[in-house]
């Protein structure tokens, strides 16, 4: 079964249409057959140049040329997208820069200063050392989910018990308080005012209570060891700073990491062919992980990027503080890089070194949790279908929340016998 593109391209694409939301391999596929950089509109209408193409998004992702924030364009006052779309849904001017200027939104100097703060938690090697507590993890909630009436709902019991758990525990946020973060980011990722204005609040007095309580009593966890760090050199981490990091972890510890798991078993379930495969010969594992990247990625655009000078990129000019959109959904399907690219294959190696996709993101800004969201992904999926081998679908059509650049299923009910 491989995802079929039917329609026509959007003549003016705009992230917020609903096709492109519902049909997004489709939309953006044909955006891309309809040139390599597409002029569209940006969340809150600014004209932006949509990339639709591997090489060329992965150009984009790698030129310090294309900054993050619109505060790195040299000489010009580029108005801010992401503070726009902030400010709109109406979150506090005191909360802006909390969700504006995290790890994510830096370049440069900044950028590499905030993230040789924690990049060692997320090594291969320590993520290896994580491995069996994963394990541990994922084999009770599978024992609880034997135990609940069927059909289960993958998504609740599952794909986001595991790592919001991990995430929680490597950062140091108490059991109890999980639910909470949870709560917080499916308010984040809908953006709908009356729920993402006091989940803002709530999250930063949330971090800013928990730091309280590491200066008070120290702990042995990540959250405890940034505190060190702010209160031995506020030059290397700011106070606000440290609220940020902490929120970005958090949630970019868990989203993305779900949706992997809830995407990857649909896919999986709905292509029987590949699952056997997979039960046949278990090594096949960390490749199938790769190519459900690839195939059905959680985060279907990258985070915008600005022009920092005049660019030629895809046969047009694109100008010092315009707007970039690299499309990783059109890039992972491009059929100049991949056979036959709308049909899963577990098999499917990539050409070149890397990964061979663009899941993840690519360039200095490649995801810091890549290495971890691989390794959940595949202990959970692999126990799943080992500990239930009957495991199917109880419907035809999955629900997918309506939300652009990500695809996340709103559940995922299974018959587990």
């Amino acid at each position: 079964m491989t995802q079929p593109m039917t329609g026509t391209a959007p003549a003016d694409p705009d992230i917020m249409d609903p096709g492109l939301i519902a049909d997004p391999v489709g939309g953006y596929g044909r955006l891309r057959e309809q040139g390599p950089v597409v002029r569209g509109r940006a969340p809150d209408g600014t004209p932006a140049w949509f990339v639709t193409r591997q090489a060329d998004v992965r150009a984009v992702l790698s030129d310090p040329r294309f900054v993050n924030s619109a505060r790195s364009v040299p000489g010009v006052d580029v108005d801010s997208v992401r503070d726009n779309l902030i400010e709109q849904i109406g979150i506090p001017p005191d909360l802006v820069h909390y969700f504006a200027d995290s790890i994510l939104d830096t370049d440069g100097a900044d950028h590499t200063r905030l993230r040789k703060l924690v990049s060692r938690t997320f090594t291969v090697r320590r993520v290896t050392e994580l491995r069996p507590r994963v394990e541990e993890i994922t084999a009770a909630l599978l024992d609880r989910m034997a135990g609940l009436p069927q059909p289960v709902d993958l998504v609740a019991e599952l794909a986001y018990p595991l790592p919001i758990t991990v995430i929680c525990e490597l950062v140091g946020v108490a059991e109890e308080d999980r639910p909470a973060w949870r709560r917080w980011g499916s308010a984040f990722v809908r953006m709908e005012p009356r729920t993402v204005v006091p989940a803002a609040r709530e999250m930063v007095d949330h971090v800013r209570e928990q730091i309280a309580r590491r200066r008070a009593e120290p702990t042995d966890d990540l959250l405890a060891a940034l505190v060190h760090v702010q209160e031995e050199d506020g030059d290397r981490l700011g106070e606000d700073e440290l609220v940020t990091m902490v929120i970005t972890l958090v949630m970019a510890g868990h989203e993305t990491t779900a949706h992997l798991i809830g995407n990857g078993a649909l896919a999986l379930l709905t292509h029987p062919d590949q699952l056997e495969l997979l039960r046949r010969d278990p090594d096949l594992w960390p490749g199938a992980i790769h190519e459900l990247m690839r195939w059905c990625s959680p985060v279907q655009i990258a985070r915008m990027r600005y022009a920092a000078e005049d660019v030629e990129l895809g046969g047009v000019t694109i100008r010092r503080g315009e707007v970039v959109q690299p499309v990783l959904v059109s890039s992972n399907h491009d059929p100049r890089e991949y056979p036959d690219p709308e049909r899963l294959d577990v098999t499917r190696r990539p050409a070149g070194r890397g990964e061979g996709h663009v899941g993840f993101g690519h360039g200095i800004h490649y995801c810091l949790g890549a290495a971890l969201a691989r390794q959940e992904g595949e202990v959970a999926l692999r126990a799943l279908v080992e500990r239930f081998p009957r495991l199917a679908l109880t419907e035809d059509r999955p629900e997918w929340v309506p939300v652009p650049g990500i695809r996340r299923l709103a559940r995922l009910p299974l018959r587990l016998e």
